[in-house]
């Protein structure tokens, strides 16, 4: 092919793409990656596909894999804000990987996908660096990603980000609905703050407050900033302990992301029966009051955004909740009892009338969740 005369013609660097950034980006976060691995991957970093020898599945009678993929959503723009950028790396594993504990599955391997106006080498790797530490703390191996650089749609300095994971789990250990008894208590494990739902929410909140994330705030002891940049808490590897321990039976868990406390409980309640939450047995950390306070938030829409301070929720038959809360804390989760699960005799959970009241969350067309009381302190 011919080159045109005249004027240089327009190259991809020209057009916003900078290939050597990118390369460049590989080789800082190499030593980062090098950190998030199992025995069982093939091959390093800079392949097309990331592999994983599979072949400890023969040994399973039934394995059963599980996938999940998620995102950061807007809390990427407070890492923005803040040019603090690994927080949320971690946060992204997180969101991942703790969806596919849910089943009972144990997380094997991740790959991330991060698209940002302009390649600048030490922020990806900066993110690239909180993926893999919240890999190794999850014993989750990082195989691969990819980085891509979209001029003219992201600006130079935004960026966006997801992931996807996958594990496995014996078909006859699969945690969930089916599982789940009248009578079974409900234990709570707390969350490490907001985690990465809700930040429309809060950003709009402080945003209206004209609070600056370099602000102090006496309730947090730190920055605004640093409050709202706290890496959301990965359960994966403490869960699959529990899950492990011969004295805990565990039946269901859930990942309590976005819709709340209620909503995601509700989607591993069955039909027939319902999941009664007690406010009073837990203070929800402040962040969450001054949320409430600052944008004058109605509680329950507050609920069906934010955690309200539980991370996570298992169900297990009550005799052994005790243990679970000993195993949890021991473990490094503060746990404690949350409510019960009863059977759904007079049916006053079917309407939809009630605020209290969630069923049918997602989709899931199966049990409820009541919540009842005051939160301790209010």
């Amino acid at each position: 092919m011919s080159e045109p005369s005249g004027t240089p013609g327009l190259t991809y660097a020209a057009a916003g793409v900078d290939v050597e950034a990118g390369d460049r980006a590989v080789e800082i976060m190499k030593a980062h990656v090098a950190r998030a691995q199992r025995p069982e991957v093939i091959g390093g970093l800079g392949g097309f596909a990331g592999m994983f020898d599979a072949s400890a599945l023969r040994g399973m009678r039934r394995p059963v894999l599980a996938t999940s993929t998620d995102g950061v959503g807007t809390k990427v723009a407070v890492a923005q804000a803040m040019d603090k950028h690994d927080t949320v790396g971690f946060d992204l594993v997180g969101m991942v990987v703790d969806d596919i504990v849910v089943s009972g599955a144990e997380p094997l391997c991740m790959t991330d996908y991060i698209a940002c106006g302009k390649v600048v080498p030490e922020r990806i790797a900066a993110i690239v660096s909180g993926i893999a530490e919240a890999c190794r703390v999850a014993g989750v191996a990082l195989v691969g990603g990819e980085t891509a650089e979209h001029p003219g749609l992201l600006g130079p300095d935004e960026y966006d980000m997801a992931g996807a994971a996958t594990g496995v789990v014996e078909f006859d250990d699969v945690l969930g609905p089916q599982r789940v008894r009248a009578g079974d208590a409900v234990v709570a494990l707390a969350s490490s703050g907001l985690h990465s739902n809700g930040y429309s929410l809060v950003r709009a909140v402080f945003g209206a407050a004209g609070w600056g994330y370099d602000r102090y705030v006496e309730e947090f002891g730190r920055s605004l900033g640093e409050e709202l940049l706290e890496p959301t808490r990965v359960y994966a590897a403490m869960l699959l302990q529990l899950a492990r321990d011969p004295e805990i039976d565990l039946h269901a868990l859930s990942h309590v992301t976005g819709g709340g406390l209620a909503a995601n409980l509700a989607r591993v309640i069955p039909a027939g029966v319902v999941a009664t939450i007690d406010r009073s047995t837990w203070e929800p950390p402040a962040v969450f009051e001054v949320v409430r306070g600052l944008g004058d938030v109605p509680v329950a829409d507050l609920e069906r955004t934010l955690n309200m301070g539980v991370g996570f929720v298992a169900v297990l038959p009550a005799e052994q909740a005790e243990a679970a809360i000993t195993r949890s804390t021991e473990l490094g989760v503060e746990a404690w009892a949350l409510g019960t699960v009863e059977d759904d005799i007079d049916g006053d959970t079917e309407g939809a009338a009630d605020p209290d009241v969630v069923r049918g969350a997602k989709g899931v067309d199966g049990g409820a969740v009541r919540m009842i009381g005051r939160y301790d302190g209010a």
